[in-house]
């Protein structure tokens, strides 16, 4: 009977301390879990507090109304140089639009209709103007009237320029004003150059051979190799002095091949540029919006045609002024990877 005892207490001993044993795993095994969920909410709770303040930085620098006192009051804002042909129904979509932007000086509209602008349109764009300028800015309207219709005609000289920065740009897109302020600011850093939203490249004809025959390429090339050599003026920023080199200095020849052929208006301002700086151009990454349908690139063998532009071009430089790089500016206050 002793002996029966001896051992039932064995049994409830090894029970006890089986149980102890499991009940310590279990502590632990809890213990670990928490620490895991701990460990978790914690790593949710600092994305959390950083998505927060990443998106208070972003609210402060889209706040700030200061950033362009650093810079000398001829380089504060920017003025729109808008070209139109016949689309009055785009163009006062574009003249609302960037009337909001707050940079904006000026509005400048290319016209080179047979007809000027009725007086109740020019009385409805003004208004238009007035309605949608912000901090009650006073922004300038004016029609630049030409009485020949040339491509050239956007580049001619405009004399009462206040600012520095030409933002150039077609009636059928439309860029958010964010996107355009920060090409600004990309253009502030390098006022030489040109700063645009369309990039386009040239390549020497392989089919050619090394004889200095190129050419032009759209976007899908720029696409494809990460490379440019210009930013066409349908969309970019750069400096009003150009007007004048356009005009007065750059080679005739060159702006009667443009007027002749109706094309490549923005191909010869692109070389302009580049032969004055030796730089290539800046690409800015931004959304665009196409409110039009048609255009000259609409029309058959346009990229054939921008190739004899391309070497006619450089034939009367006596070389390829166009500089290739592969840069790209990226706004990373609102890029998650850049």
């Amino acid at each position: 009977m002793e002996h029966r005892r001896s051992r039932r207490a064995v049994m409830r001993d090894r029970d006890h301390r089986t149980a102890m044993q499991r009940f310590r795993q279990g502590a632990i095994s809890a213990v670990g879990s928490v620490k895991i969920k701990l460990l978790i909410c914690s790593c949710i709770a600092f994305s959390v507090f950083a998505l927060v303040s990443r998106t208070a930085d972003s609210m402060r620098w889209s706040r700030r109304t200061d950033t362009l006192d650093i810079y000398p009051v001829s380089r504060r804002g920017y003025n729109i140089v808008i070209n139109t042909w016949k689309r009055n129904d785009l163009l006062k979509q574009s003249v609302s639009h960037y009337a909001s932007c707050s940079g904006l000086d000026s509005i400048h509209i290319v016209w080179s209709e047979p007809d000027p602008p009725s007086e109740s349109f020019i009385k409805f764009l003004h208004h238009v103007v007035h309605s949608n300028s912000r901090d009650g800015r006073k922004i300038v309207l004016k029609f630049d009237i030409n009485k020949e219709d040339s491509l050239n005609n956007r580049f001619k000289e405009i004399k009462d320029l206040k600012t520095d920065a030409v933002f150039s740009i077609d009636d059928d897109i439309i860029f958010p004003c964010s996107s355009v302020e920060f090409a600004f600011n990309v253009w502030q850093s390098a006022p030489d150059t040109m700063v645009g939203f369309v990039p386009r490249m040239h390549w020497i004809d392989q089919s050619k051979g090394n004889t200095g025959s190129y050419v032009y390429a759209g976007w899908w090339s720029v696409w494809w190799t990460g490379t440019y050599s210009m930013v066409l003026s349908k969309a970019a920023f750069f400096h009003k002095k150009y007007f004048s080199l356009y005009t007065n200095e750059m080679p005739a020849s060159i702006r009667e091949f443009t007027t002749k052929n109706r094309n490549c208006e923005d191909i010869a301002m692109s070389f302009l540029v580049a032969n004055v700086t030796g730089s290539p151009p800046i690409w800015v990454k931004g959304k665009i919006f196409e409110i039009g349908s048609t255009g000259i690139s609409s029309l058959g063998g346009h990229t054939e045609k921008r190739s004899q532009c391309v070497n006619r071009f450089a034939m009367e430089y006596g070389r390829m002024p166009l500089v290739s790089t592969s840069m790209k500016a990226v706004d990373s206050r609102s890029s998650w990877f850049w």
